[in-house]
């Protein structure tokens, strides 16, 4: 796995605070001299993760006062968003990703939310099987829209799969998760190696970043192979 740039893990680690609800809605954020300090790195580079942190709409920065959580409401329901291949080695096991396909397209003219996705651009459709110890771990299919993410046109998704690429670079503002429980399909049961009908784990996932629409990927996990961790309550905040 690539190492992240220094701003990038500057972003990602405030972006987990404010996600988590470790800080909260008008929480002043660390000043720049103080991440400076903290990270060990030039003025810029801490300009650049706010700078990103903002145009998600994560915070807002403020002449001569600093840097705040932007305003949302304080009832938080929380289901991460992982990355698989993080999880997979946290784990305690070998991971790798197979693409199956990719191609880039138009929304089809038949498909209302599809054409609301690709916002008059294209889309990019990636499958792919992830891998824990050689055995399928989940089957994949995205869409990204790269009318918000033009950049991933261009990415290699030999070394890493299109969900870690997207959670490096473009940092989501809003997810929306549908779980389910189908019997598997015969291509999905072919490429996971199990029965057709078996059990599986199924996660619709969408995620936004400020008022674009991101990505949109459905994920069958083979049954018994994927705990999925969920954390919900309501944020306190002294006055």
């Amino acid at each position: 796995m690539k190492l992240l740039p220094l701003h990038e893990r500057i972003r990602t680690d405030i972006e987990s605070q404010i996600l988590s609800g470790a800080i909260g809605p008008g929480d002043k954020i660390a000043s720049e001299s103080g991440l400076m300090e903290v990270y060990g790195c030039a003025r810029m580079t801490v300009n650049k993760a706010l700078s990103r942190l903002s145009a998600a709409g994560l915070v807002d920065r403020r002449t001569k006062a600093g840097t705040f959580v932007a305003k949302r409401p304080n009832e938080m329901m929380v289901l991460d968003v992982p990355d698989l291949p993080v999880e997979i080695v946290r784990r305690g096991q070998a991971y790798r990703y197979r693409m199956i396909q990719r191609l880039e397209r138009a929304a089809s003219p038949h498909d209302e939310e599809e054409q609301r996705f690709a916002e008059r651009g294209r889309l990019l459709f990636v499958s792919g099987v992830h891998i824990a110890d050689d055995q399928p771990f989940a089957y994949e299919e995205r869409l990204v829209s790269l009318n918000a993410v033009p950049e991933i046109a261009g990415a290699d998704f030999t070394s890493e799969p299109p969900g870690s690429w997207l959670l490096r670079h473009i940092p989501w503002t809003e997810a929306e998760n549908r779980i389910g429980a189908v019997g598997a399909s015969a291509q999905s049961a072919e490429i996971l190696h199990i029965p057709t009908g078996a059990a599986c784990l199924t996660i619709d996932r969408r995620t936004w970043r400020g008022e674009k629409y991101v990505t949109h990927v459905h994920q069958q996990f083979v049954a018994g192979r994927y705990d999925l961790v969920a954390r919900f309550g309501a944020v306190q905040r002294g006055s």
